[in-house]
């Protein structure tokens, strides 16, 4: 029996110099994009503007979105990723917040799924990404290429 593959959604979010939003994932040594596992219910698109909003406290509108589809990301998980340009006020990460918690391990007190944000240059990502999304974007969805079609 084959079980089904996690389908992440998220959204990789560029700044005019082609930057990607990256946020700290609390308690781990790696940046992530935001993204998440849909709701019941949830449309890819849907769950992947909650993810934003919940990791980062940016509300995009669904019409902003470019869809790009599902992408192979782990043996165990997908990823299913729209994309986006950041408008002049989103470009302020001091602004971002987290509303996502979980419990801390060891002591259980509720934290932030999510505690830092950065621009990265898609030169750096390697220095901050897990690998599975590293990987991602040196193989699979080039963020200098995605930079020129948005």
């Amino acid at each position: 029996m084959v079980k089904d593959k996690i389908v992440s959604c998220g959204i990789v979010l560029l700044d005019s110099e082609g930057r990607v939003l990256l946020a700290h994932a609390t308690g781990t040594n790696h940046w992530d994009i935001p993204k998440g596992q849909g709701e019941d219910g949830e449309t890819e698109i849907q769950a992947a503007l909650r993810e934003m909003v919940e990791e980062t406290g940016l509300l995009l509108s669904e019409s902003r979105l470019v869809d790009l589809g599902r992408f192979v990301y782990r043996r165990d998980k997908d990823l299913y990723l729209f994309a986006a340009r950041a408008a002049g006020d989103e470009l302020d990460l001091s602004r971002c917040t987290c509303t996502s918690l979980f419990p801390r391990h060891g002591d259980g007190v509720m934290i932030p799924e999510m505690d830092a944000y950065r621009w990265t240059l898609p030169v750096e990502v390697d220095q901050y990404a897990s690998r599975s999304l590293a990987r991602l974007f040196q193989t699979t969805l080039s963020l200098a290429d995605l930079h020129r079609r948005l």
